[in-house]
């Protein structure tokens, strides 16, 4: 369209281009790409961020968990996370057709027994959703050791590992696509962090894999914060 304006000599700016294309139906009109999983609007309590300026220099130091939607056709389910934040190693998982407390319990229930280390206060970090914040769930991290972490604003860049792992499970392992049904998506999952934890090298990881990176413990953490490079040796 503006080269169309340049050729006929018509001198118009950018605000008044977009004015003049909304009037006339000519932008493209937005597509929703997400699906709201974050319902922060409740009274329980929300810890601190007890992550916000600390880089972990060890694997089972710190828990990033997070909730993602899954498309299924004629039908919908739910995909809770939890990522090892220093060897960015997916320690559980659960899939449900809810976003229930079962489901996050669940996946945190894998993530303890996946553990190789006997770690103790392991920093449990999540953004505000009810789920993560209700007595049910912060009683049963916190009968495991967890201590408690939640995010202080609506930052995706403060819960940011876990929104990484969403977004590598759904475009490059295809779980982003329309699934037949639940059953197919359960399974697609269970590959998709296999070959993830055990397969997929990771430039943050020095080029070697999650799993790799979790047992020798001797990458240089890299934490991206809107441009700056915060580094620290292990």
């Amino acid at each position: 369209m503006k080269e169309q304006l340049v050729k006929k000599k018509i001198k118009m700016g950018r605000d008044k281009l977009f004015t003049f294309a909304s009037n006339h139906d000519l932008l493209i009109s937005k597509t929703k790409l997400y699906h709201i999983t974050t319902d922060s609007k409740h009274n329980f309590y929300k810890s601190p961020n007890l992550i916000k300026h600390m880089l972990p220099t060890k694997a089972e130091q710190v828990f990033v968990t997070d909730i993602t939607y899954i498309k299924i056709e004629d039908d919908h389910a739910y995909l809770a996370l939890v990522t090892d934040l220093y060897s960015k190693k997916i320690m559980g998982y659960c899939l449900a057709d809810n976003m229930k407390v079962p489901m996050v319990q669940q996946a945190l229930k894998m993530a303890i027994k996946t553990c190789v280390y006997n770690r103790k206060s392991i920093i449990h970090h999540s953004d505000r959703g009810i789920q993560y914040c209700c007595d049910k769930y912060a009683n049963f991290a916190k009968h495991h050791h967890f201590v408690m972490s939640t995010t202080e604003k609506y930052d995706p860049y403060e819960n940011a590992v876990a929104e990484r792992i969403n977004g590598i499970l759904k475009y490059e392992f295809g779980m982003n696509k329309n699934i037949p049904t639940i059953e197919i998506a359960k399974k697609m999952i269970t590959q998709a962090v296999h070959i993830y934890n055990s397969k997929r090298r990771n430039y943050s990881l020095q080029l070697k894999t999650p799993n790799f990176a979790h047992i020798n413990q001797q990458h240089e953490y890299v934490s991206y914060k809107r441009g700056i490079d915060l580094r620290v040796k292990c």
